[in-house]
């Protein structure tokens, strides 16, 4: 019985070890079905342990969590591999795989470990070292790379659409990746080896934007250049045309917006000739377009010509579960570019759950750009900008402090939330499924008072 105990005490001690350990841990069964995998895993995929253990290897390697595998060589040759990988985050790792044989020569048990380059710059592999060569890795397509059910179906979505020819509307606020959506539906395409060009409306004065959509002939107007302009919309041609912040257009050229999207032709300023041109169009916006159609701020057929697939991304405090993976991604692209090897504290990991990142991806990408550049070796909490830091302890000075208090927290939401939108006792009884009476007290108590 004690040696049972001591041999159960051992094995969660070694359990925690290996957790613990800074390298990469992988153990796979004769079926490829990962049976154990460490903490790393999250830092190196923005997976956690019970998103992966269960789970076939090459499920992941499909999905584009990793490249190249190594299984192959291993089944292959059945000794130990080393080679070189990508994540899907953009760590670079250096991968062994050992398989553990039967008497048979069959392969029982495959235990993989991998430590991130970005440690051993000058870490040199030759043929003394008895390794394969390093390979180079296939470039993983993560530009969208989320774990987030809502994120994943829009992604579906973008993939079936990128093959037709059908205008796309994507919707959202700043910083939650419409440019990079629209550059993935055009990388998914039939157009892919065409051009992909972006200009955001917001960001040119009005009398200018005319001239850079749709060109202009020689001598236009004072100031032109002598040979006239191709406008985006012919340098475009056959490829995508990405209009970030259509909303800015103004009435005029929304409607020689409209003509291209139906007719795909176009006049240039100053010209009296016709153009035809086979070009798709992707627009983006931050504003509510069918409240400035209502105000007649925002031509309603050229609405529905561009809400033919409308895409909604939604806040980065909406998919949590994609905060922790964005950071490591950021903080090894910031590694790369400045030539540093900083790690990020579990402190500051958790704080980054709890803000609220009001300016979304982008903001978050600012942020671990600053941390990189600022920190010691280790990134934590007093390496925050001072606004952030301040917001997230006003989080938790507002938090409930008791049991008691956090039940009435939730309820005052629940019901503020129900009487909002139903408006009426009866309505949000049945919403919370509470009784007219209990309903009625609740509202007195949340919100007539307010």
């Amino acid at each position: 019985m004690f040696a049972s105990l001591s041999t159960d005490l051992e094995m969660e001690a070694l359990l925690q070890i290996l957790d613990y350990s800074s390298d990469e841990i992988f153990v796979l069964d004769e079926n490829r079905r990962i049976i154990f995998v460490n903490n790393a895993c999250e830092r190196h995929y923005g997976l956690k342990k019970s998103d992966v253990i269960g789970r076939f290897s090459d499920e992941l390697f499909n999905e584009g969590y990793w490249t190249p595998s190594v299984l192959p060589e291993v089944y292959e040759k059945k000794r130990p591999i080393f080679i070189k990988q990508t994540t899907i985050l953009g760590a670079e790792l250096l991968t062994s795989a050992i398989p553990i044989i039967n008497k048979d020569n069959e392969i029982k048990l495959i235990v993989t470990t991998a430590r991130e380059l970005q440690n051993y710059k000058m870490l040199k592999l030759t043929q003394q070292n008895k390794m394969d060569p390093i390979r180079e890795p296939n470039v993983i397509e993560s530009a969208m790379m989320t774990n987030n059910k809502k994120v994943k179906k829009l992604l579906l979505l973008a993939q079936r659409v990128a093959k037709t020819e059908s205008t796309i509307l994507i919707q959202g606020e700043s910083g939650t990746g419409k440019g990079v959506l629209a550059q993935h539906i055009h990388n998914a395409s039939n157009r892919k080896s065409h051009p992909f060009l972006t200009i955001n409306c917001a960001a040119i004065p009005a009398d200018l934007l005319e001239a850079e959509l749709f060109g202009y002939s020689a001598g236009s107007f004072t100031g032109a250049n002598k040979g006239g302009k191709i406008g985006l919309i012919e340098s475009a041609e056959e490829g995508t045309l990405f209009l970030d912040e259509i909303g800015e257009l103004s009435l005029p050229l929304q409607a020689k917006l409209l003509r291209v999207i139906q007719d795909k032709i176009f006049i240039p300023i100053g010209s009296a000739k016709e153009k035809k041109v086979n070009v798709r169009i992707i627009a983006a916006t931050n504003q509510k377009l069918i409240e400035m159609v209502e105000k007649k701020q925002f031509r309603e057929d050229l609405f529905y010509r561009l809400n033919v697939i409308d895409i909604q991304l939604p806040l980065l405090r909406e998919r949590k579960e994609d905060i922790i993976p964005l950071t490591y991604k950021f903080l090894y692209k910031f590694n790369v570019m400045y030539e540093t090897n900083k790690v990020i504290s579990e402190k500051c990991l958790k704080l980054f759950t709890e803000y609220s990142w009001p300016g979304n991806i982008r903001q978050l990408e600012n942020v671990m750009e600053r941390l990189v550049i600022i920190s010691d070796d280790v990134i934590d909490v007093e390496d925050l900008p001072e606004l952030m830091y301040r917001q997230i302890e006003q989080v938790h000075q507002d938090s409930p402090a008791t049991l008691g208090e956090a039940i009435d927290f939730v309820k005052e939401k629940m019901v503020k939330k129900s009487y909002e939108k139903y408006g009426s006792s009866r309505r949000v009884a049945s919403d919370l499924q509470i009784s007219q009476t209990q309903a009625s007290k609740l509202i007195r108590k949340y919100c007539d008072e307010n």
